[in-house]
């Protein structure tokens, strides 16, 4: 038994085929999340577009997301995960992930335009295509947000012990390379063709790219999710586990841990600087290209770029700054650093001077320090204040918060987008609409660093809850 369980889990080259064969389905889930980010500004003109969406469609389409979410999925599938197991509830999420991003790819592709089921639609909404595309965003929002939490789940039974923090960095850092590549790759993809006889450019076969190669992509990483359950089985045969979590009764879930956790101060903070900030960065990057274009007045080919150097990164900084957590310890305050440099960015965004490409270069280098920092201090606190029987739970509800505002922000920021850009091309209007948008950001962002001055502050009060201290104790 023991030679056995060495040769499978002990060995370094088994570990490392699990690791690519988990880190692939969530570079997909990632890509297809973000492919029209460096594409939004498209919508601003949507007669331009085959397709018909205008910003607040957009905005609402991306919200889409979140709504299961939202409405207590994460609560209920977290639940499930340690009920049923990793591989069964994981291939169900991850079936969930890829069949919502095929009915995505399918309403917004021409073949659905032109179908009965379309035109029947039609006569109950006036965008048959935006309410199919938001019903697959909400399937696609719901499995990819527990296909990665059975995800990190798997990664910790294979390193237990091992190489663990470095799997789990190197696996939000490929993932988060799925963002950059959307980013860098959708309007290479999206090309203007001549008009047509309504004057569209962009036919539904060249706004649908993107979301094809997500799902390509999504249903390589399902070959590789299989080759993984595989070697799972094996490895539980081998070693008499089981893929369940066994807990005693007393560690059952209970109603009443949702209110035990919810009654802690200094998980309210953490859960609200969630939020607060997540929002400054992820909805800020639905948006993106609407916003840098028309503010350093530069063209697509520069935004893009611009724009996924927050991804670039926090592929860099996130593993040093978690190695300063470990280490050094001061959590509280680099999460109040982060907060900062994430709000001074969207400053600069809003006010530097008009078409300044140093200032927005730097402003985008701050948001991807930032969004880099504060994860890296904040996600290992949770456990220094929530004890270990009810960490699951309290990790579903600080999802369950931040996806609150992740669906709210992009409906509000793409609704200032219809209403203050009227004509095409009309560059007074996009930079007013521009600026305005970053009214909310910076709103958000003043919030997070205030929450982020609070829990500093409870810190220093309650020096027994070690937030300050070095994640690494010393020998």
């Amino acid at each position: 038994m023991n030679k056995a369980i060495k040769f499978l889990r002990d060995s370094k080259s088994a570990r490392w085929i699990v690791l690519a064969c988990l880190v692939v389905p969530m570079f997909a889930s990632y890509f297809f999340d973000d492919m029209f980010s460096t594409l939004s500004h498209l919508f601003k003109t949507p007669e331009l577009l085959a397709l018909g969406w205008n910003s607040q469609d957009y905005g609402f389409y991306a919200g889409g997301y979140s709504f299961l979410c939202v409405w207590g999925g994460l609560i209920i599938c977290g639940m499930l995960l340690d009920k049923w197991g990793g591989r069964f509830t994981g291939s169900l999420f991850v079936g969930m992930m890829v069949g919502g991003a095929a009915i995505v790819a399918y309403a917004i592709s021409g073949s659905f335009a032109g179908s009965a089921f379309c035109a029947w639609m039609g006569g109950f909404v006036a965008k048959p295509a935006l309410i199919l595309a938001y019903i697959g965003c909400m399937f696609f929002g719901l499995g990819s947000e527990i296909a990665g939490v059975a995800v990190t789940r798997s990664i910790a039974k294979w390193f237990k012990g091992k190489e663990m923090a470095l799997a789990m960095g190197l696996q939000l850092s490929i993932a988060r390379l799925g963002t950059a590549m959307a980013f860098v790759l959708s309007p290479v993809l999206v090309v203007a063709q001549n008009p047509d006889a309504r004057g569209v450019i962009y036919p539904f076969i060249q706004t649908n790219k993107p979301a094809l190669l997500g799902l390509v992509l999504m249903l390589v990483g399902v070959v590789l999710w299989s080759v993984f359950i595989t070697m799972d089985a094996k490895l539980d045969k081998q070693t008499g586990e089981t893929d369940k979590k066994e807990v005693t009764e007393e560690d059952k879930f209970k109603f009443s841990d949702i209110f035990k956790v919810l009654t802690n101060k200094h998980y309210i903070l953490i859960s609200l600087l969630c939020v607060f900030f997540y929002c400054c960065i992820i909805s800020f990057k639905k948006f993106a290209t609407s916003i840098l274009i028309p503010r350093f007045d530069i063209p697509i080919d520069t935004a893009k770029w611009m724009v996924a150097m927050i991804p670039f990164f926090t592929v860099l900084f996130t593993p040093l700054f978690g190695l300063l957590v470990d280490y050094i310890g001061k959590g509280t305050r680099w999460m109040i650093t982060g907060s900062v440099m994430v709000l001074v960015a969207h400053l600069l965004v809003a006010f530097a001077p008009e078409g300044s490409q140093f200032c927005g270069y730097f402003a985008i280098s701050l948001l991807g320090i930032g969004y880099s920092l504060v994860p890296a201090a904040m996600w290992p606190s949770v456990p220094k204040i929530i004890p270990e029987k009810n960490l699951g739970t309290a990790y579903s509800l600080i999802y369950w918060i931040q996806n609150m505002g992740m669906l709210l922000v992009p409906i509000f920021v793409g609704g200032i987008f219809k209403k203050y850009v009227i004509e095409a091309g009309n560059h007074a209007q996009e930079l007013s609409a521009a600026v305005r948008a970053e009214y909310i950001f910076i709103g958000l962002g003043i919030v997070a660093v205030v929450v982020s001055l609070l829990l500093a502050t409870s810190s220093n009060r309650n020096p027994a809850l070690e937030l300050d201290q070095p994640n690494k104790k010393k020998k």
